[in-house]
């Protein structure tokens, strides 16, 4: 395997400090990230009960309504990935940002389905538009020797949003969700006009003639078999919203695996990556994240699905998640070589997120069967480590150091 082509990070102090070191648009796109996740978990995870509880939904309904959200998110990723190739980063992150702030804005005043739909539609969308190209762009003002440090930056970011999120919701919320939803709004409305000012045009440096760019990344094909293979860790992840919370059956520790999760990507992001940085090459780096996630569920298999358990679990998960997502998002810019990096990003992120529906019906279906025996945290573990063989294959081909 080759060794990573970035230099070694330095210990450069906690998360603030670190991030002083960055450049203010890169600072923005850390401030984007925290802003988006406060925002959206903050209200998302208390409208079903707002659906079905204040406004009286039958079930089938309030579903109806958080999958229009999901799959209009992942439905357009691609197409949000190649508009900021063709148009730029600032203008679909700007886009996005606004059309969420309609989203959330419409949340707290619709009534009926139809309008309800419209809206969670509308927020999805603005995901699709503004995700791939935020990532695009951070890889971008960042640059080739600050990559890696950049998205370990931007988890821990990512991971602050989503701790302080439901804190912060559960508060609004206690008062009314229609006020949890103006908030939400405000913040984005806010966040719109930031980057309206600050955030400088970054053209996307692929070449000019557009015909190819379909083409160009649909038919890269170490791209779809790096894609598969990092999918699993996406099911894997997802398991702290699934299997985990199911296991626990209880709200306490519930609430416990996503604080766990949070501090422990906030206290350990930048120390592990900088160690990783100094120690293994980035293919290294994405094989050990891999393993790990599937290890990660040898604990509750071990010890069963008591809160020690549990909570092992989702630290481990965590740990996995701060090896892994640095090196994740650098292998994709390297393996765009460049060229359509927002439509790859929007290409991938469709891909994990159809894997993430399979996955969560094979787990459901291997519960309903199994009960919480053994056998579903092994299945998931088997997961990880075939994911890990998977990448080391293409690791060892070279594949994966085009850059």
């Amino acid at each position: 395997m080759t060794t990573t082509a970035t230099t070694p990070a330095k210990a450069r102090g906690g998360i603030w400090r670190q991030t002083r070191t960055f450049e203010p648009a890169v600072r923005l796109l850390f401030l984007n990230q925290l802003t988006i996740n406060l925002g959206f978990y903050m209200l998302m995870p208390y409208l079903a009960a707002h659906l079905a509880d204040g406004l009286g939904m039958a079930a089938w309904a309030v579903g109806l309504v958080l999958g229009a959200r999901n799959l209009s998110q992942q439905g357009m990723f691609l197409v949000g990935g190649a508009l900021a190739d063709r148009l730029g980063f600032k203008p679909l992150i700007v886009a996005g940002c606004a059309l969420r702030t309609v989203g959330f804005g419409a949340l707290a005043f619709a009534q009926s389905l139809p309008t309800l739909i419209a809206a969670s539609l509308a927020t999805g969308l603005a995901g699709a538009l503004f995700n791939p190209a935020v990532r695009a762009c951070l890889a971008a003002e960042a640059g080739e020797e600050r990559r890696v440090e950049a998205f370990a930056l931007f988890n821990a970011y990512y991971q602050a949003g989503i701790l302080l999120g439901p804190l912060v919701g559960v508060a609004l919320t206690g008062v009314s969700f229609r006020l949890t939803c103006v908030v939400a709004a405000v913040l984005f409305a806010g966040l719109t006009l930031v980057q309206l000012r600050h955030l400088p045009v970054r053209v996307s440096e692929a070449p000019r003639e557009r015909r190819g760019q379909f083409r160009t990344v649909l038919s890269h094909r170490t791209f779809w078999l790096f894609s598969l293979a990092m999918t699993g860790s996406y099911v894997l992840s997802f398991q702290v919203y699934l299997a985990l919370p199911l296991a626990a059956g209880g709200t306490g520790v519930t609430t416990a695996l996503f604080v766990v999760s949070a501090l422990v990507a906030l206290a350990g992001q930048l120390r592990i990556t900088a160690w990783t940085r100094r120690r293994l090459s980035r293919e290294r780096c994405l094989v050990l994240g891999l393993a790990l996630m599937g290890g990660a569920f040898l604990v509750p298999a071990v010890l069963g699905r008591g809160p020690v358990g549990l909570l092992l679990c989702a630290a481990v998960l965590a740990v996995a998640n701060a090896v892994l997502y640095p090196y994740e998002m650098d292998t994709l810019v390297a393996l765009s070589r460049g060229r359509w990096v927002a439509t790859h990003y929007g290409l991938y992120n469709t891909v994990c997120g159809i894997g993430i529906t399979l996955g969560n019906l094979g787990t459901g279906a291997l519960l309903d069967v199994t009960g919480w025996s053994a056998a579903p945290w092994l299945a998931l573990c088997a997961v990880g480590l075939g994911c890990a063989a998977a990448t080391a294959l293409l690791a060892r081909g070279g594949r994966l150091a085009a850059d």
